[in-house]
């Protein structure tokens, strides 16, 4: 049974989320282009600090799904779209975890881009990993988020705006547009996603009733990812 001091803690982990997750996609982005700039960016520091960033924004981003899917406060056929999204977008956030553990792990193996090229296209040819960690799986994280602020500007108004979901698509388009321009991409989601700090559940309203306080290398840029063919 959810006590007031527990949800006030899960309230505070998703409100420190709702700003944490776009802001770590924004630093990821931020310092994979300083890389880019002074350096060739391939095995090396600038590496390591954008893949620990762009780790540290998945995790962040899933009590956010997790407080997206609780704020919804909906039952019957509304919960089961809800639901799907968000386990739809947890399974892709799992697929990107692997993809930047992948990417760190290389990086922390080689000493060149030639050496990571080599071994990401090895990783790569295992059947199933392309579908599964670069390419299928993880866009899933993308449509379960915007689907599930899609739903929320529906089912709760009071908290969701009607131009946030425009803002989630623009930040993902913009990201699968070019890794250069996920810096932007992550301020749109921000833009979306800081409004929806209002409308978490309060400790004494009831799962199912409207919830929040009414009115209150082998490496291109495609997929999302740098080391997918």
């Amino acid at each position: 049974m959810n006590t007031p001091e527990l949800t006030e803690r899960r309230n505070d982990t998703v409100s420190a989320a709702l700003v944490a997750g776009p802001a770590l996609m924004a630093g990821y982005g931020v310092v994979r282009l300083a890389g880019q700039a002074v350096s060739d960016y391939g095995p090396g520091a600038w590496w390591t600090v954008a893949h620990v960033l762009s780790l540290a924004g998945l995790f962040a981003f899933v009590p956010v799904l997790l407080g997206l899917r609780r704020t919804a406060g909906v039952r019957g056929g509304k919960r089961v779209a809800v639901e799907a999204a968000t386990w739809a977008g947890l399974l892709g956030a799992a697929a990107l975890v692997v993809q930047a553990v992948i990417d760190l792990a290389v990086g922390f193996l080689t000493v060149d881009k030639p050496a990571m090229s080599d071994i990401f296209g090895r990783v790569q040819d295992v059947p199933g990993v392309m579908p599964l960690v670069y390419t299928v799986v993880p866009m899933l994280f993308w449509l379960g988020l915007l689907t599930l602020v899609t739903l929320l500007a529906f089912f709760r108004r009071d908290v969701v705006r009607g131009w946030a979901p425009v803002l989630v698509l623009a930040g993902i388009v913009l990201a699968a547009m070019s890794l250069d321009l996920l810096p932007v991409g992550a301020v749109c989601l921000g833009t979306a996603l800081l409004p929806m700090r209002r409308g978490l559940p309060e400790g004494g309203e009831r799962p199912g009733r409207p919830q929040g306080r009414p009115g209150a290398a082998r490496s291109t840029e495609q997929s999302f990812s740098e080391t997918a063919p």
